[in-house]
């Protein structure tokens, strides 16, 4: 997962792994929005204990931060491994995939 420089407004993030599969494929360019509130039920891109940047799915809020999620229970690292995300590692939301804008299935 590669992000522009964290900053206020908006930026892009390009999506390597497959955690999220199949919402997100390695590749896919997001459009993502820093400091934004995470909502249940959307991506983030968060900030896992020594581990880096990830995309991750909010599933909750718990007392000590935001229960995150991978789509594909196969691969990668989510909150059942390193607990909630405190609000501080999240770095941004998704809001959109820009490419591929089509995926052919």
């Amino acid at each position: 997962m590669g992000t522009d420089r964290e900053r206020k407004g908006w930026g892009t993030a390009r999506v390597s792994g497959d955690s999220m599969r199949p919402t997100y494929r390695p590749g896919d360019l997001l459009l993502i929005r820093y400091r934004a509130r995470p909502r249940v039920g959307r991506a983030a891109i968060v900030r896992l204990p020594d581990r880096g940047l990830a995309v991750k799915r909010v599933t909750r809020r718990e007392p000590d931060g935001w229960w995150v999620e991978r789509d594909n229970p196969r691969a990668g690292v989510d909150s059942w491994l390193v607990g909630a995300i405190p609000d501080a590692d999240v770095v941004a939301v998704v809001v959109a995939r820009l490419w591929p804008l089509l995926r052919r299935t």
